[in-house]
């Protein structure tokens, strides 16, 4: 059952779509090259909309991790109860990041290179590293408090859920950036269950590659 009413929801779609029109317009144009004006008439609102929405356009990039971040912590909060803590996430993870991930663009050739190195650049922008920042901050207390609801913690007197929310926000972006890295980029999904697998293990150091 959705929690929310709704007006809530009309508030997460249109901050949804203002996200999604300034991902795309930076991506396509360049960073620089984007004002509100134009990112307001991409999703069909004012102005004045989208000031009361976000305060900058790397806030409103940065939307997108915290959205998909909270989902994820609303997932892990319906997983059954008797399952163990990490199977949880790791399903939760599976189910809900996908929705926020839709920094794609074309499947392939040069518009697919030109869309990757868009991302890149934009990812790179130091206001919306700082916005990111500032969002995971957010993003990890939501986790923590589903954490602590399932471990019978306390998210604000406990260690134990701050940990868990923090190395699940960590992986994830040691994930992304991994996946944006990589030439071609590499699916995140994969990348980031194998990281929240190699947690779970307690992090095992692996075999050291030989040399050829």
């Amino acid at each position: 059952m959705d929690s929310l009413g709704l007006r809530e929801r009309k508030k997460r779609a249109t901050r949804l779509a203002l996200s999604a029109a300034t991902i795309r317009l930076a991506v396509e144009r360049g960073w620089a090259n984007v004002t509100i004006e134009d990112i307001a008439a991409a999703a069909n609102v004012s102005v004045r909309t989208f000031r009361n929405y976000f305060s900058s356009k790397a806030e409103a990039v940065a939307f997108r991790q915290l959205e998909r971040m909270c989902q994820v912590a609303e997932e892990l909060r319906a997983r059954p109860p008797a399952e163990p803590l990490w199977t949880a996430i790791t399903a939760a993870v599976a189910a809900r990041f996908p929705l926020g991930h839709d920094m794609r663009g074309p499947e392939s050739g040069a518009a697919e290179q030109r869309w990757v190195d868009g991302v890149r650049r934009m990812l790179a922008e130091p206001a919306v590293h700082t916005a990111i920042l500032a969002v995971n901050a957010h993003a990890q207390r939501e986790l923590a408090a589903a954490v602590a609801a399932r471990t019978g913690t306390d998210a604000q007197r406990d260690l134990y859920p701050k940990l868990v929310a923090a190395a699940v926000g960590t992986a994830a972006a040691v994930a992304i950036e991994h996946s944006q890295a990589a030439d071609p980029p590499l699916p995140a999904i994969p990348l980031l269950t194998d990281a929240l697998a190699q947690i779970a293990a307690g992090l095992p150091e692996p075999t050291p590659r030989r040399k050829s």
